[in-house]
């Protein structure tokens, strides 16, 4: 019923922008995903740290999923690594524990993105998350795309 999903997304942008560009996604996600995401409110912290929640709205183009509240267990700003803990919103309707990680590495010019999610179904109908596999990994090269052009 448990489970682990890993993604490796090669992109061209330098690490240390991508980072960045993650470490925005408050302002920039929305901006630049308007297919995907509504918006992203900070509840508490400073939506980077420690101890931060932030609230996720999606935008109508995303199946199922409406609004997921995020809590960050772990941010490491040296290492370009953030984990979170999906609290509240309508992905604890499928599983009772879902936690990603996301880190960035330098990889010749470019990075390597790197994202795992562990879950736990909340039933054995509910399918693997290959749904936000694939979101993901999409989310990454648009980004890379429009971070080249920016």
């Amino acid at each position: 019923m448990g489970g682990k999903l890993d993604l490796e997304v090669e992109v061209k942008t330098p690490a240390d922008k991508f980072w960045g560009a993650i470490k925005d996604s408050k302002d920039l996600f929305p901006k630049v995903f308007p297919q995907q995401y509504k918006s992203i409110e900070i509840l508490e912290g400073d939506g980077n740290s420690v101890g931060s929640v932030r609230l996720v709205h999606f935008a109508e183009g995303i199946p199922i999923i409406t609004t997921s509240k995020e809590k960050i267990e772990a941010a490491d700003e040296e290492k370009k690594t953030v984990s979170y803990s999906v609290i509240d919103g309508d992905l604890i309707n499928f599983y009772k524990t879902f936690k990603a990680t996301f880190q960035v590495t330098p990889k010749g010019d470019g990075s390597l993105a790197k994202w795992s999610i562990e879950y736990e179904k909340a039933n054995e109908d509910v399918p693997d998350p290959n749904l936000f596999q694939e979101f993901a990994s999409k989310t990454f090269t648009e980004l890379d795309a429009y971070l080249l052009k920016a």
